[in-house]
C-alpha cells in the first residue's frame, strides 16, 4: 500500500511561491501551511501540540474494532461511485495527480486510490498523519491553479466554516477537464464537537458544486442510517451516556438494510449524507435551474 506518494519536498515546492511556503512552522518535516489569520486553528496551539488532532481519533481493535463495523458499514454507493471514478480516471494518462482534502486517514472506500500505482496522491488535513504531507486549512489550498486530475473530499464540508469557498479551492485547483467527488452529511447529529458546522439536501450540494457538470449524485446514506443516528443521540441524550448511545443503536443495527429497499427518489429526502461525482465546468448552474433539478420524491405530478 502507498501511504504518501508525493514527498513533502516536492509538495512544498509546488506552491505557487516556495520561499513563502518555508516561512511557514516545520514541525516533524511538515509543513504547516496555513493563514492562521482566516482560521479556526489557533498558531500557537497547534504548533506547541506538534499538528496533533484536536478531536479524539480511536483506533478501534478486537471485538470493539467489528462492532464498529456493524455499526458503520461499508456504504454501497461509495463502492459503485468510488469505481465509477477509477473507469474516469483509467481514461487518463498516468500519472493522475489525486488530492484528498482531509486525508489524515484512509477515508471510508477510498483504498482502492491507495492501491493503484498510476495514482499519486497528495493529502493534507489540519493534523498531522503518515498520510499527510502537509497541513493546512483546505479555505486556503497552497498549491497552483489547475494541478490536479481529480479532487476527493469525503466527510470535511461540514467541518468548515464557509464551504463554497472551500469548493472554489478545489476547482481552482483542478485541470480543466478535472473530477470531483465528495461526500457530505444532511440528516447527521453534530459530531467532531465544536469542529461541525454545517449540513447540505441533496440539492443544496449539487448547487454548492454549481460551476461542475454532474456526472452522478444522490444519497450516499438512506433512511435507515439516519435512523440509527437518531437512536443513538437519543439515547445518549436522555442517559447522558455516549456509551448508552451505542448500545441503543446497536439494537436497531437492522434498520441500515431497510435503505436497500428505499427508492432513491426517497433516499435523496431522508438521506443520512449526498454525494457528488462531477466535472470542472466553465459555467455554472444558474439558481432557477436547481427547483427542476431536485431529484427527491416530493415533486408536483403533473396534471393530464
Amino acid at each position: 500500500m502507498k501511504l504518501v506518494q508525493a514527498s513533502r519536498d516536492s509538495l512544498v515546492s509546488d506552491c505557487p511561491d516556495p520561499s513563502e511556503a518555508l516561512e511557514y512552522p516545520v514541525v516533524d518535516h511538515t509543513p504547516i501551511l496555513i493563514d492562521f489569520e482566516d482560521s479556526i486553528l489557533d498558531r500557537n496551539a497547534t504548533v506547541e501540540s506538534a499538528g496533533k488532532s484536536v478531536v479524539e481519533r480511536k483506533d478501534y481493535r478486537g471485538i470493539f474494532r467489528i462492532i464498529k463495523h456493524t455499526l458503520s458499514p461499508r456504504k454501497g454507493s461509495t463502492r459503485e461511485n468510488v469505481s465509477a471514478l477509477m473507469r474516469e480516471l483509467k481514461k487518463r494518462a498516468a500519472p493522475i495527480r489525486m488530492l484528498m482534502v482531509g486525508g489524515g486517514s484512509i477515508g471510508q472506500g477510498m483504498q482502492p486510490f491507495y492501491d493503484d500505482p498510476d495514482i499519486q496522491i497528495y493529502a493534507f488535513d489540519i493534523y498531522k498523519s503518515p498520510l499527510v504531507q502537509f497541513i493546512a486549512d483546505a479555505h486556503h489550498v497552497p498549491l497552483p491553479d489547475r494541478f490536479f486530475d481529480v479532487v476527493v473530499i469525503q466527510a470535511v464540508l461540514e467541518h468548515v466554516l464557509r464551504p463554497s469557498d472551500v469548493v472554489a479551492e478545489i476547482w481552482r485547483v483542478l485541470k480543466d477537464d478535472g473530477l470531483v467527488y465528495a461526500e457530505t452529511p444532511f440528516m447527521q447529529q453534530v459530531h467532531e464537537g465544536a469542529y461541525d458546522f454545517t449540513r447540505f439536501t441533496e440539492s443544496g450540494h449539487r448547487y454548492l458544486f454549481r460551476r461542475f457538470d454532474v456526472i452522478h449524485s444522490g444519497a450516499s446514506g438512506g433512511p435507515g442510517i439516519q435512523f440509527m443516528w437518531s437512536v443513538d443521540y437519543l439515547a445518549r441524550s436522555v442517559f447522558r451516556s455516549r456509551a448508552a448511545g451505542k448500545l441503543a443503536k446497536l439494537a436497531v443495527f437492522w434498520a441500515q438494510y431497510l435503505d436497500r429497499v428505499v427508492p432513491s427518489d426517497y433516499a435523496v429526502d431522508g438521506a443520512s449524507g449526498v454525494f457528488f461525482l462531477g466535472r470542472k465546468a466553465q459555467s455554472a448552474v444558474r439558481p432557477f435551474q436547481m427547483v427542476e433539478y431536485y431529484q427527491g420524491a416530493q415533486k408536483p405530478r403533473r396534471r393530464t
